[in-house]
């Protein structure tokens, strides 16, 4: 018989990572170049994060990580913070795979 490893999640639990929202705003005539990414995650002691990076196209930008009970809570900052991004004028992006966009 296979040894199955117990999973720590709880039925109202999510299994993490999801993948990050990535969002850009472009306007040249302002010179404005941004890029704004969301992404709910882990960290070492197995707390739920809302990871927010920001910061102009093509440098490393800023990171701030912010604290919550459960996924669901973070999913909802993600949600409401993705939604007033886009009201400023943020759209869709992507990001690469070493996180740029």
């Amino acid at each position: 018989m296979r040894h199955r490893p117990r999973s720590s999640f709880g039925p109202d639990q999510l299994a993490l990572p999801l993948f990050p929202v990535a969002m850009r705003r472009v306007e040249p005539a302002q010179n404005m170049a941004r890029f704004y990414s969301l992404d709910v995650e882990r960290d070492l002691f197995g707390r739920v994060v809302l990871v927010r990076r920001w910061g102009r196209i093509g440098t490393a930008g800023k990171i701030r990580l912010d604290e919550y009970e459960g996924e669901g809570a973070a999913l909802a900052a993600l949600h409401a913070l993705q939604q007033r991004k886009m009201q400023r004028g943020y759209r869709a992006g992507r990001l690469s795979l070493d996180g740029a966009l």
